[in-house]
C-alpha cells in the first residue's frame, strides 16, 4: 500500500473571467495550468463558475451555453492526460434535466469527480435558486492521494456541508468562490472561514474571483487559514494573480503556506472597486472609451478621475455643456480638472438647444409659470448631446449621479441620468467628497491617471449645485448632506423605521420627507444605469421595491402584535393534519 503524500503544491488562479466568453475563459484556464506546471504545481484551483463567468443568471438556462461549458470542461480534462497539474474546474453542469453549480476534478485525462454546490444563496445580490438545483451533501475528492473537501462559496457560510465533509474524511478544504466586494466583506469572510476551520480542525484555502461583472465587483483577496487560525496566505485585492500554496502534512495535520500581501480597505477599497468596475464594464463590452459631462461639480470630477484611472486619459472625453446659469467658477474648475487629468476637453453651449425646446413647447405652455419643467430642459438637452456624441463616435456615456441624489430623486430622468454606467452610483455624497480628497493624495495600484491633485480644491470646498437657476444650491431642496446621508443609510441599508431614526435625534419632519422622497423616486432608479456596488445594499440587485407603492412610514411607534387574537391552534404543527 502506497504512502499518502506528505505535500501538495497548489496553484491558486485568482483571475478575471468574462461572462459568457467560454473560449476566452478556457484559454485563461489553459494559460494558468501552463504557468502552474512551470512552478511545479500538483493542482490548479479556479474561482466559482470560472468557465461560464459568475453570476451567469438566466444565461445558464440556455442549452447551447450549457453545452459550450461542458465542452470546455471536457477539453481541459483531456489535456490532463499529459501528466501535468490536475485541475479543479468550476462550471455549470447539466444533468437529468437540472443545472448545478459544479466543480469538476480533472486528472489523468478524465473527469475523475464532480461535486455540486449545496447551499444556494437567495438573498442580497444572489438568486441562485432561480437557476440552479441544489446538490446532495458531498464527500471529499481524492486528489492524488489527498482527500480534499471542495465546498463551493456559500457552502462554508453554514455548518452542515463542512461538517459532512469532515465526517467523511476530508483532510483539508479548498473553496472556490464568487464573492463580490462590499465594505464589510473582509471581516465577514474571515469570520466564516475561522468558524469552519475551528469546527472542523482542518485548514481552508479560499479562492475568489477578481474583476467586474455588471454592478458587481469581485475583489479577489484569496486567502488561506491554518488549523491554529493563523493566516497562511493572502493575495492582493482587485488584481489577478496566480500564486503557489504549499500544503505540507505535519503530525497528521495539513499546514498551508503561501505569499501574504496587504490589501486596500475602507475608502481606498471603495475607490479601487469603482475604478475596476468601470474598467471591466467598458473593456468587457468593448467600448473604445467613455464620454461624460464635466460640469465643474464634484460628482463629475470624481467620475472623470475614476475613468482616467481605469482607462487612461486618451480614452476619456470630457464635455462642458454651459448655459446662462453656469458660473464662471464652474467653467474654470471644469477646465482645470480636465487639464490636470490630461483628457480631451470640449465646450458645447446648450443655449440654442434649450431655447429651441422652449420655443417648440411655448404654445402648449402658454399661460403657465416657469418652474422645474424648464429647468429640466437644460439637463435633458445635455443628456441628448452626450448621447449623440456616444452614438457618433462609440464612446460610452458615464453618468455621474451619487447615491444620495438617486435615493431622493434629485436627478433628471432622460437628462443627467442618461448613460451606460455609473461608477459612483453606490456612493453617498459625503463619500464622494471623501474619495475626491483621497484621490488627490493617493491613487490605487495600476491606476492610469496622473499622481497628485487631479480634482481642484475649489471643486471640493464649494457648495454643490445643479446650476439650473440663479444662485441655486442643493440645500435649497435637500437637508445638509451630512444629515441626509445619515438618514438614508438608516432607511436604505438598515430598513430602520422612521420612529427609530427620530429616536436617535433626527427631526421627524425631515425624516418623513426623506422617506417619502425615497419612495416616490423608485421609478427613476428602476430606469437608471447600472453602477458599482460597494455598500451593503445598493439600488438594483440588493433592494427591490415596487414602483407602485402607497405605503408610507409616518413615524408612529410600531404597535406590538396582539397575540391574544392568535388561536393556540393557528400555527401549523407537523404532528397534526387539520382538514
Amino acid at each position: 500500500m502506497s504512502q499518502p503524500p506528505a505535500s501538495l503544491r497548489i496553484a491558486v488562479a485568482q483571475l478575471n473571467p468574462v461572462m459568457g466568453d467560454v473560449a476566452g475563459n478556457l484559454a485563461l484556464a489553459r494559460a494558468a495550468r501552463s504557468d502552474a506546471a512551470v512552478a511545479g504545481a500538483d493542482l490548479v484551483v479556479f474561482s466559482e463558475l470560472f468557465i461560464s463567468g459568475y453570476p451567469p443568471e438566466d444565461l445558464v438556462l440556455k442549452p447551447a451555453f450549457q453545452a459550450a461549458c461542458r465542452q470546455a470542461t471536457e477539453a481541459l480534462a483531456r489535456e490532463t492526460a499529459d501528466g501535468g497539474p490536475a485541475l479543479l474546474v468550476t462550471t455549470p453542469w447539466a444533468e437529468d434535466g437540472k443545472v448545478y453549480n459544479a466543480v469538476a476534478y480533472c486528472d489523468g485525462g478524465l473527469i475523475q469527480a464532480v461535486r455540486f454546490k449545496v447551499d444556494l444563496p437567495n438573498y442580497s445580490v444572489f438568486d441562485e435558486k432561480r437557476v440552479f438545483a441544489p446538490g446532495p451533501l458531498p464527500g471529499p475528492v481524492n486528489v492524488r492521494g489527498v482527500r480534499i473537501g471542495v465546498p463551493i462559496c456559500e457552502d462554508i457560510w453554514g455548518e452542515e456541508v463542512v461538517e459532512t465533509l469532515t465526517e467523511t474524511g476530508a483532510e483539508l478544504f479548498i473553496v472556490p468562490n464568487g464573492s463580490p466586494y462590499r465594505e464589510s466583506v473582509y471581516d465577514e469572510r474571515m469570520s466564516a472561514i475561522v468558524a469552519r476551520v475551528t469546527e472542523s480542525g482542518r485548514p481552508m484555502l479560499y479562492v475568489n474571483q477578481v474583476g467586474g461583472q455588471d454592478e458587481l465587483v469581485f475583489d479577489g483577496a484569496s486567502l488561506a487559514v491554518n488549523v491554529d487560525r493563523t493566516l497562511a496566505m493572502q493575495l492582493p485585492a482587485f488584481a489577478g494573480q496566480i500564486a503557489i500554496v504549499e500544503a505540507v502534512r505535519q503530525a497528521g495535520t495539513w499546514r498551508l503556506s503561501g505569499p501574504i500581501h496587504g490589501h486596500e480597505t475602507g475608502d481606498e477599497a471603495n475607490y479601487t472597486a469603482c475604478v475596476l468596475g468601470l474598467r471591466d464594464y467598458v473593456e468587457k463590452n468593448r467600448f473604445p472609451g467613455v464620454v461624460l459631462g464635466l460640469s465643474g461639480g464634484i460628482d463629475s470630477a470624481l467620475c472623470a478621475a475614476m475613468a482616467v484611472d481605469a482607462l487612461g486619459p486618451d480614452r476619456v472625453h470630457c464635455v462642458m455643456l454651459p448655459y446662462r446659469f453656469t458660473s464662471e467658477d464652474s467653467l474654470k474648475d471644469a477646465h482645470a480638472c480636465a487639464r490636470a487629468l490630461g483628457v480631451r476637453y470640449d465646450i458645447v453651449p446648450i443655449a440654442s438647444a434649450v431655447e429651441g425646446l422652449e420655443a417648440a413647447l411655448a404654445p402648449l405652455f402658454r399661460g403657465t409659470n416657469r418652474d422645474i419643467t424648464e429647468e429640466n430642459l437644460q439637463s435633458r438637452a445635455r443628456g441628448t448631446i452626450l448621447m449623440s456624441i456616444s452614438n457618433k463616435f462609440g464612446a460610452m456615456v458615464v453618468t455621474t449621479g451619487n447615491k444620495s441624489e438617486m435615493s431622493v430623486g434629485y436627478a433628471t430622468i432622460y437628462g443627467d441620468m442618461n448613460g451606460g454606467y455609473n461608477p459612483v452610483k453606490d456612493l453617498y455624497k459625503t463619500e464622494v467628497f471623501r474619495l475626491s480628497a483621497l484621490r488627490n493624495r493617493w491613487k490605487p495600484a495600476g491606476a492610469q491617471g496622473p499622481d497628485g491633485e487631479v480634482i481642484p480644491t475649489n471643486i471640493i470646498v464649494k457648495p454643490p449645485t445643479a446650476e439650473l437657476r440663479e444662485n441655486q444650491t442643493d440645500q435649497d431642496s435637500l437637508p445638509a448632506y451630512e444629515v441626509l446621508d445619515a438618514i438614508l443609510e438608516r432607511l436604505v441599508e438598515r430598513e430602520a423605521p422612521v420612529a427609530a431614526i427620530v429616536a436617535e435625534g433626527y427631526d421627524l419632519d425631515t425624516v418623513k420627507k426623506v422617506e417619502r422622497l425615497l419612495a416616490i423616486a423608485e421609478y427613476k432608479r428602476r430606469q437608471a444605469a447600472p453602477g458599482v456596488k460597494v455598500t451593503a445594499r445598493n439600488f438594483g440587485r440588493d433592494r427591490r421595491y415596487p414602483i407602485v407603492n402607497r405605503f408610507r412610514d409616518l413615524g408612529e411607534p410600531l404597535p406590538a402584535p396582539d397575540m391574544a387574537l392568535v388561536s393556540p391552534n393557528a400555527r401549523p404543527r407537523l404532528d397534526v393534519v387539520d382538514f
